[in-house]
């Protein structure tokens, strides 16, 4: 079974060919270059395939994307707002190492209760960046900031923590 990883989402439609506006969260300007195809999440755990036939980037954040078989602006609406994402191999080409999506699949590892879990999910808010990970089975939402990170091991794909007291109990009922 492949991986997929989220990049960002559809957030307009460009023009009457059926362009659309792609915000990602690559951590760096990106033409998809080597990329073939995009995956929209139509139903749970159910990607779905669009090759992309030419990609033009608008800045560090976003790229306008023309995919195969959509030709119209009515067409390309009916995908907005989707979710974009790429399989693991393209998701790791594309994606800054310094970006937090880089963070997706690493250990998470807390100074007072080891290993946690593993990065599911990586969301960036205004003034922090939030890592979902499964502890004994429920999903908790850990922040990743300056008082919280101790430090990120990328060659043995581990996030060192030092979390706020009562934080990992407030999610296990501990």
């Amino acid at each position: 079974m492949n991986n997929y990883f989220s990049i960002g989402k559809l957030v307009s439609t460009h023009g009457l060919q059926g362009e659309l506006l792609l915000r990602h969260s690559l951590g760096k300007r990106s033409a998809l270059k080597g990329v073939t195809a995009i995956f929209l999440e139509e139903r749970k755990n159910s990607f779905i395939p669009y090759f992309l036939q030419q990609v033009t980037v608008k800045d560090g954040e976003h790229v306008y994307i023309h995919l195969e078989g959509i030709d119209t602006k009515e067409a390309a609406q009916k995908l907005m707002p989707g979710q974009v994402y790429l399989q693991e191999d393209d998701f790791k080409a594309q994606t800054a190492s310094s970006a937090p999506l880089a963070l997706l699949g690493f250990t998470v590892e807390d100074a007072h209760h080891g290993t946690l879990g593993t990065v599911e999910e990586v969301i960036e808010m205004p003034m922090q960046v939030l890592i979902k990970v499964h502890i004994q089975g429920k999903e908790a939402l850990l922040p990743v900031n300056e008082q919280s990170l101790v430090k990120v091991d990328r060659k043995n794909q581990v996030v060192h923590l030092d979390l706020p007291e009562g934080l990992v109990e407030l999610y296990t009922n501990m």
